[in-house]
């Protein structure tokens, strides 16, 4: 789909995105952008699966997932 196509009918885009479907969207012929459905996952299932990988992890594990939230909500995580 050209993107002024795309541009023109968004929401039946996102309507497409919605029921599954994976839209590439371009311009000039070449390929800029992919809009498709989002991903879905919940804790629960990130639970599970840490759980069922506990032996692996080692005790800095939950501090070093910690430290990486802080620096992933920094507005500039190089500057601080």
């Amino acid at each position: 789909m050209s993107a002024s196509e795309a541009s023109r009918s968004f929401a039946s885009v996102l309507d497409q995105a919605e029921h599954g479907e994976t839209i590439v969207i371009t311009r000039n012929g070449r390929r800029l952008a992919i809009v498709g459905p989002a991903p879905c996952g919940n804790g629960a299932a990130l639970a599970d699966v840490l759980e069922a990988h506990a032996e692996a992890l080692d005790e800095d594990f939950a501090s070093d997932a910690l430290g990486t939230r802080d620096l992933l909500t920094l507005e500039n995580p190089w500057e601080g």
